[in-house]
């Protein structure tokens, strides 16, 4: 018995998308603006990874444990910035800033924590981040990410032609910059994590606008003289089905991480939905594909066609 393939878009699908440019792009400009300024204005909340300090994950031993009071305890060490973050009834995360006096004064914050807390709790992880390695790390990061982007500037430019590479290049773009005055906004932790979350985002908003340009590359050689704008309308719709079951099943996957994942993950799970979901799911559609047009694509091809008329070469 043949199992019927699953179609969530109907075949002879022909919504009107490079209409939207009109208001997808400016509105993109006005966001991407307030982003900027979000970041310069309230900076982003780096964590120990990128500012130094003390992370201790530690389980109580009784069914529930007792933030306020734990609170207290840690904070008559007189230690500075101390953060609690509880997920699940019993497991605490708790971040120390960095103490003047290197690696040596970071080991003692250690010991002080455990001193308060005595046995009433089990110590899952412990991590100390002096300045340097922190430092090395935040320099990493940005390298890394920087990298990237010139990596999948140059396949693309290798893959299809350039003025698809820079498409995509703007549209990725777009989607990091938004995605950090998110972070800058909700002051989630920056660290490791979101850097690999930042990545994770750069590379399926990539996958999502590489199939577009794809279909796009096919219908430009197999219509000589059809107008660029229902060209690129016959792409994105084309590839409406498939775009629509991945971002559904991907967005499933990421509400379950962000609901029940814990705190551990949920800075994480937070940024993830927000640029792949949000984010990437639009761009792809409403800034990459009408882009092509703007980077003069098929301009030839508008020339040729007198009359608008298309035909099957």
């Amino acid at each position: 018995m043949r199992i019927p393939l699953l179609r969530l878009v109907p075949d002879n699908t022909n919504l009107d998308f490079f209409q939207f440019r009109r208001f997808s792009f400016p509105v993109s400009a006005i966001l991407s603006l307030l982003a900027v300024l979000a970041y310069f204005h309230y900076g982003l909340n780096l964590g120990i990874d990128f500012k130094g300090g003390t992370l201790i994950e530690v389980q109580s031993k009784t069914p529930k444990v007792d933030i306020a009071a734990m609170r207290t305890t840690l904070e008559k060490l007189q230690l500075g910035e101390i953060q609690l973050q509880q997920f699940g009834d019993n497991e605490v995360l708790i971040r120390v800033a960095q103490q003047p006096g290197g690696d040596q004064a970071q080991q003692e914050v250690v010991a002080k924590v455990r001193g308060a807390l005595g046995e009433s709790v089990e110590y899952r992880r412990v991590e100390v981040v002096g300045p340097r390695v922190s430092a090395e790390l935040l320099g990493y990061g940005i390298i890394g990410l920087g990298l990237a982007i010139i990596g999948i500037l140059i396949y693309l430019w290798f893959r299809f032609e350039w003025q698809f590479a820079l498409g995509a290049m703007i549209a990725n773009i777009h989607d990091i910059v938004l995605t950090i005055g998110f972070m800058a906004v909700t002051q989630i932790d920056f660290d490791l994590t979101s850097v690999a979350a930042l990545l994770t985002i750069l590379g399926y908003s990539l996958n999502d606008t590489v199939v577009i340009y794809d279909r796009v590359r096919e219908l430009l050689r197999k219509y000589k003289r059809m107008p660029m704008a229902e060209l690129l309308n016959a792409g994105v719709n084309q590839t409406l089905s498939r775009s629509v079951i991945t971002h559904l099943t991907v967005t499933l996957a990421l509400i379950a991480l962000l609901i029940w994942g814990g705190r551990a993950i949920h800075g994480f799970a937070a940024v993830m939905t927000f640029g792949v979901v949000l984010v990437g799911t639009y761009t792809s559609i409403f800034i990459a594909a009408p882009m092509l047009m703007y980077l003069g694509v098929g301009a030839h091809r508008e020339r040729a066609s007198g009359d608008g008329a298309s035909e099957r070469s």
